[in-house]
């Protein structure tokens, strides 16, 4: 999933220089992949049978794989679009698959180092293009991505749900079903508001880091970002036993808000780096690579990559 949903953030420089994608197709292409990740997400939500399916877990995994690899295939934005839309829907079904997989199976201090698996993947497709030799393109991006995903995918295909989804135990009924639901409104806006500030970090700050820093410095944040988030959620697991929940959230929420704020505050080269590590995405680009096809480049315009 880290690869399959996160890996068009470290390429979508790429595709701009070299592809002629131009930043509002860029941001289209990003929200057809929240979207398609929304529908897979309430159709986990409502259908207990998917949410343990084996079988909706190996195909969205083959899914995610052949999204990835055709997008090169596909030179053009209504391809693009479909492409990263079913993407984000199969990424939503295995993550949905893989959260009731480690809760049934993986004893309570594991699950934590389990959704680190996110993490390592936006981590390695930094790595991916930042290693990546100038003649691959965006192209051999995707590509490479797509392997990738292929032998991640295949280290996870032994993994099953459970055979039959009546066994999945009903809620208990609680008595104070009216003060749950005020608090789930109230966590639903919270998240929907935090996707808003993180995602468009998460998607566009890797070309606003290359706009005034050098190449590698973009996909450099964005392995130091996956990196972090590999340990991220095991680390809250611990704080838990420690602070309430509520204290937890609001103090994460602080600090991403101020990571995210920080590039506009912190003049240099010092700005995408440190909003980075504290806003948890990111992204890079190789426009001045010999190999670019298009010599054109976005126009510099400061304040507004930020």
């Amino acid at each position: 999933m880290g690869i399959g949903r996160f890996a068009c953030t470290p390429i979508l420089p790429l595709m701009t220089t070299q592809a002629a994608l131009v930043p509002q197709a860029a941001g289209a292409l990003a929200t057809a992949n929240y979207v398609g990740y929304l529908a897979g997400a309430l159709a986990g939500t409502a259908s207990p049978r998917l949410a343990r399916s084996t079988v909706a877990w190996r195909a969205s995994l083959a899914v995610l794989v052949v999204t990835v690899a055709a997008m090169p295939l596909l030179p053009n934005i209504i391809g693009w679009l479909l492409l990263r839309t079913v993407a984000g829907f199969a990424s939503a079904v295995v993550f949905v698959v893989a959260v009731n997989l480690m809760l049934d199976h993986l004893p309570p201090h594991l699950p934590g180092w389990g959704f680190g698996g996110v993490g390592l993947g936006i981590a390695l497709s930094g790595a991916l293009v930042l290693t990546l030799p100038a003649a691959a393109g965006w192209q051999g991006a995707w590509w490479t991505a797509a392997v990738v995903a292929a032998v991640l995918g295949a280290g996870a295909w032994a993994m099953r749900g459970r055979s039959h989804p009546g066994a999945v135990p009903a809620p208990a009924p609680s008595p104070s079903t009216r003060r749950a639901n005020r608090w789930f409104a109230v966590l639903f806006v919270s998240y929907t508001l935090e996707g808003i500030g993180y995602i468009i970090a998460g998607t566009f700050l890797v070309a606003a880091i290359k706009q005034n820093s050098s190449g590698w410095l973009g996909s450099g944040a964005w392995l130091v970002v996956g990196l972090a988030a590999v340990p991220s959620a095991a680390l809250l697991a611990w704080l838990c036993a420690r602070w309430t929940h509520p204290t937890l959230l609001a103090g994460a929420l602080l600090l991403q808000a101020f990571g995210i704020a920080l590039p506009a505050l912190a003049p240099g080269p010092s700005r995408p780096s440190s909003e980075q590590s504290c806003s948890g995405h990111l992204h890079r680009d190789q426009h001045d690579r010999p190999g670019s096809r298009t010599p054109a480049r976005i126009p510099r315009r400061r304040g507004v990559a930020d």
